[in-house]
């Protein structure tokens, strides 16, 4: 399991879909929103809300981009390779999650450092602590999400279904702008959404409140359906392989 996992997360790094989008585009995000007056209250509010965001949106891009290679690895014939092994099918998808879950680590950290030295965010040490470990195991959701679409598409498609997902969810959920400022109808959808539960965990931390009860089980909901649905995608790659 250890030497799978540290293969497969050498090969997300040496991707350039990972630098771009879960490190550069958030950071950049992050500044042209507080920096530009595009981000809503004054400015410490408006930093420290936006910081969240952008951090939870960098996490995203990082997950989906862990499972946008699975369809080439498909072609390749690398998941026929991985059934000869003696990794189980849950093992081969616990991996990757895992090597998703690492891979969103810099992602988090280019923001909330970039919230500490340009923005000068300040917060407890229990308050830093619960965001990032809020943002660190909150992913799993999204990379078992971009796992399922990695095994279930093609390459071309999986990459565009990965990039779509993650902007739709990113955007719905409330990680672009505050869903106070939609309409009543998408404000609803949005609640029910992994992204914005995801985020509100962080944004409560942030703000010096516990966890809410309501986002933490609409996200473990969304964890049981993408893990049955990552676990289905790859037994059927499997079989085509």
């Amino acid at each position: 399991m250890s030497g799978y996992i540290r293969l497969e997360l050498i090969r997300s790094l040496r991707d350039g879909g990972y630098i771009v989008f879960g490190v550069i585009m958030p950071v950049v995000m992050y500044l042209l929103f507080t920096n530009l007056g595009i981000a809503p209250g004054d400015k410490h509010d408006a930093a420290l809300f936006t910081m969240v965001s952008m951090a939870a949106y960098g996490a995203l891009g990082s997950a989906f981009n862990n499972g946008s290679g699975i369809a080439e690895d498909r072609a390749a014939g690398w998941l026929r390779q991985l059934r000869l092994t003696p990794l189980t099918p849950a093992q081969v998808v616990a991996g990757k999650v895992v090597t998703g879950v690492l891979g969103v680590v810099p992602s988090i950290a280019a923001v909330l450092l970039t919230g500490v030295l340009v923005n000068h965010v300040t917060l407890t040490a229990a308050q830093w602590a619960q965001i990032v470990a809020l943002l660190w195991v909150g992913t799993v959701p999204f990379s078992l999400l971009g796992l399922g679409n990695g095994y279930r598409l093609s390459g071309q498609t999986a990459a565009m279904a990965n990039l779509a997902t993650m902007l739709g969810l990113s955007i719905v959920g409330g990680l672009w702008l505050p869903t106070a400022n939609f309409p009543g109808w998408l404000r609803a959808i949005a609640e029910w959404t992994p992204s914005n539960s995801y985020a509100a965990l962080s944004w409560h931390a942030a703000a010096g409140e516990p966890p809410g009860l309501r986002q933490t089980a609409v996200l473990v909901g969304w964890l049981i359906v993408f893990g049955l649905y990552a676990m289905y995608g790859y037994r059927r790659a499997g079989k085509r392989a």
